[in-house]
């Protein structure tokens, strides 16, 4: 009755989403702050103003958006925590973006480099199947995303997962050489998840140009606007780097379900083939309404970015005076463990006191928490909790 094929899947297990009471939701890497007004009044007017349209296909290749996407990229270089704003209102909507000197990509992103799909977790799926064979490895770090694997599983992927390196950063050496030993490609977020750490662009370039030519290399930059530098420039280099984005973190987005492949216009068209034999309407009006109003105002997203990162900041300082340790993050999340202190009973007397963190009871990281960043006045009641504990 039941597939063969359904043997190799392992469903992806998220975070929490309790029902029984009003949690302060630090568990998911969700964005603390609401969309920009303009999303809220845009959506709004569409459903009531264009409401026929809702009852016809949407655009099935999402151009508006995808416009509006490489706009966004262009004016903040990709990295929204950077980026220098100019006039708007004190909340940064409205502000003139310029990137900053680090940030600045060196040519103009167009449309036709874009991909859109539901949320980076379908794209990451298309991405999956037009370049990933079954024939040889992935290569990966054995922690990072842990939806990998479960694609890996479902389109029948083996894996080559690289352990981590004593100081939790990637193993660019071993990667390197496996992929090399099988021709075969690499995937990785940078920066990475769990740990929160980031690769330089320079490290990634060096990776590309030490990597086979001839397989693509992924690069899922969710987290990339707290902090990190967006391989996004690369493109001018490297006709095989594909870079996957979300409007879930730092576009406050997680309802929205949006995410997005920056890439050549090639390698865009072949995701575009997959999406088209699988489901050719993928995102619908309201959300592209929603993603476009989004792009527009920057400077909200970018004020809202810098707002986390201090915060981050701000928390690990707290947490390194009281003896844990804390992995530098450039992400809206910190990945900690205190010695002497059991990370699964932590997480439970945090969430007795009203605070979702996440605990994971994988084997080489389970005594640690990952915290995701919340506003200042949620980071200030789990600090009164973890001080009381």
């Amino acid at each position: 009755m039941i597939a063969s094929r359904m043997k190799n899947l392992h469903p992806y297990v998220p975070g929490e989403q309790p029902k029984d009471r009003d949690y302060i939701k630090l568990n998911a890497n969700e964005n603390p702050y609401p969309p920009s007004p303009l999303v809220s009044k845009t959506v709004a007017k569409a459903a009531k103003k264009y409401a026929a349209k809702m009852a016809l296909y949407p655009d099935p290749d999402s151009n508006e958006l995808k416009a509006a996407i490489a706009d966004m990229l262009n004016k903040t270089g990709g990295v929204l925590c950077r980026t220098e704003l100019k006039g708007g209102k004190k909340s940064g909507s409205g502000a003139a973006c310029t990137p900053s000197a680090t940030d600045k990509i060196p040519f103009s992103v167009t449309p036709d480099m874009i991909y859109c799909g539901n949320g980076s977790d379908e794209v990451l799926s298309f991405v999956f199947y037009a370049f990933f064979d079954g024939d040889r490895p992935l290569v990966l770090p054995n922690f990072t995303y842990s939806f990998y694997p479960v694609y890996a599983g479902f389109y029948n992927v083996p894996l080559d997962q690289v352990p981590l390196k004593a100081d939790w950063t990637l193993d660019k050496e071993k990667m390197l050489s496996d992929a090399n030993a099988h021709d075969t490609s690499i995937i990785f977020a940078n920066p990475n998840a769990p740990t929160g750490i980031a690769l330089s662009r320079d490290e990634v370039r060096k990776m590309i140009q030490a990597a086979p030519k001839d397989r693509v290399f992924v690069v899922d930059e969710a987290y990339v606007d707290f902090g990190g530098e967006s391989c996004i420039p690369l493109l001018a280099e490297f006709s095989n780097l594909v870079i996957v984005r979300t409007f879930s973190k730092s576009l406050c987005g997680a309802g929205m379900r949006l995410g997005y492949v920056v890439a050549s216009p090639e390698l865009v068209n072949h995701i575009t083939t997959v999406k088209n034999s699988l489901n050719h309407f993928p995102i619908d009006f309201l959300s592209q309404q929603g993603g476009i109003a989004a792009c527009k105002d920057a400077g909200y997203y970018a004020h809202c970015a810098k707002l986390v990162a201090v915060e981050r900041d701000r928390f690990c300082d707290f947490l390194r005076e009281r003896g844990w340790f804390v992995i530098p993050s450039q992400t809206n999340f910190i990945f900690v463990k205190k010695d002497g202190v059991r990370a699964e009973e932590t997480y439970r007397k945090i969430k007795q006191a009203g605070i979702l963190v996440r605990h994971f009871s994988t084997p080489g990281i389970e005594e640690f928490l990952r915290i995701t960043i919340g506003t200042h006045e949620q980071m200030n009641e789990l600090k009164r909790v973890m001080d009381n504990l």
